[in-house]
Formats: structure tokens, sequence, C-alpha cells
């Protein structure tokens, strides 16, 4: 009987001391399979907390992109086929807003008879320069993208737009315009649009 209780009494012990020693190790700075995961652990919350953070300043309405600053700015467009404001001749109102470094969006309007606002969602592409006959230099950055046209009057339609032209940086308040645009309305409608804007 005490022979049983003693091995009894051993077994408690042993868990008991192995349990402690497993605890104890587990507390232990200098266990490192514990910093190990710890470690794993912080690295993986810090590079939760860079990316979320990214993620949110990834848009940024209002920033340069690869072709230049946001603006805003008037112009004329020269209609080249169509029913309304977008493909007869009309004064217009340009801009664009940066959303990402390779994004924008083009919000304008060719205000007259039947005004056609564009909503464009563009591509832009980085600055190159172009040299002329008399090597004088001036840098254009193309664009290109889509969105919806948006005729208002009597007859108000939204249509498909596509969207296409050229910035070209005039100095460091100003950027002059050249673009083409589509809109696929009850007819497709042309406008080529050309004007200045003031950088913000």
């Amino acid at each position: 009987m005490n022979s049983k209780i003693a091995c009894s009494i051993l077994a408690i012990s042993t868990v008991i001391i192995a349990t402690s020693g497993t605890a104890s190790a587990q507390m232990s700075p200098d266990n490192p399979f514990r910093n190990s995961s710890e470690g794993t652990t912080r690295v993986s919350e810090s590079n939760n907390q860079t990316n979320s953070q990214e993620v949110a300043q990834t848009i940024t309405p209002g920033r340069a992109t690869r072709s230049g600053p946001s603006y805003i700015g008037v112009g004329g467009n020269i209609g080249l086929g169509g029913d309304t404001s977008l493909g007869d001749g009309s004064f217009t109102v340009i801009s664009k807003i940066g959303l990402t470094r390779n994004l924008s969006i083009r919000p304008s309007a060719t205000i007259g008879d039947n005004t056609v606002i564009l909503v464009p969602l563009t591509v832009d592409f980085p600055v190159a320069s172009v040299v002329d006959a008399d090597n004088f230099q001036v840098g254009a950055a193309p664009y290109i993208g889509g969105g919806a046209a948006i005729s208002t009057g009597d007859n108000s339609r939204v249509g498909f737009l596509v969207s296409g032209g050229v910035d070209v940086p005039l100095s460091r308040q100003i950027t002059a315009n050249a673009g083409i645009n589509v809109g696929f309305l009850d007819e497709t409608e042309y406008g080529l649009t050309i004007g200045v804007g003031y950088n913000f």
C-alpha cells in the first residue's frame, strides 16, 4: 500500500514539475520559441497596420499624378458631329482631379444647347519631352480613359464616354490641355477640347 501511495505521489510530483517547467519556459524571456512567436505576431501586426495606412492613403483627391498637378480651367470645344453641345462648338469648363499616382478623374462640361457633362476616369502617363525642329523642348503627358457622358435639356440622356488627350505643363501654375471626347448618346458625339487650367 505504501509503495502504491509513494508511486502515486511520485507520479503526481513528476507531472507538477513537468508542468511548472513548461510554464516557466513559456514565461522565460530567454525562450527562443516564445520570442519568435511574439516577434512574428508583432511583425504581422505591424505589417497589417502599414498595409491599412497604405490603403487609406492610396486615394487622395486633388493630389498630383504622373502627368502633373490637378487643375481647373476653361476652354473651347470644337464639335465634330452630333446634336448636343459636345458635337457642336461650345464653351467648356475643364478640370483634372488626381486620385492616385496613376489615375485621375476629369470632370468637364460643354456648355450650350443641350449641355453635356463629361466624367471620365483616366490613366495618366508620365511627362515626356517633345523636341521640335528648333530643338525647343516641351513636356507632354498623355492620358486615356472612359466614363459617363450626361446630356441635359429636354431629352436628358446618359451614355458611355471615351476620352483621351494630353496635358502640357506651361509653368508651375498653368497647364494647357487638348483632348478628344467621344460620347455614345442617342448618336455618337465627337468633340475636340482645347483649354488652359490653373494648377492646385
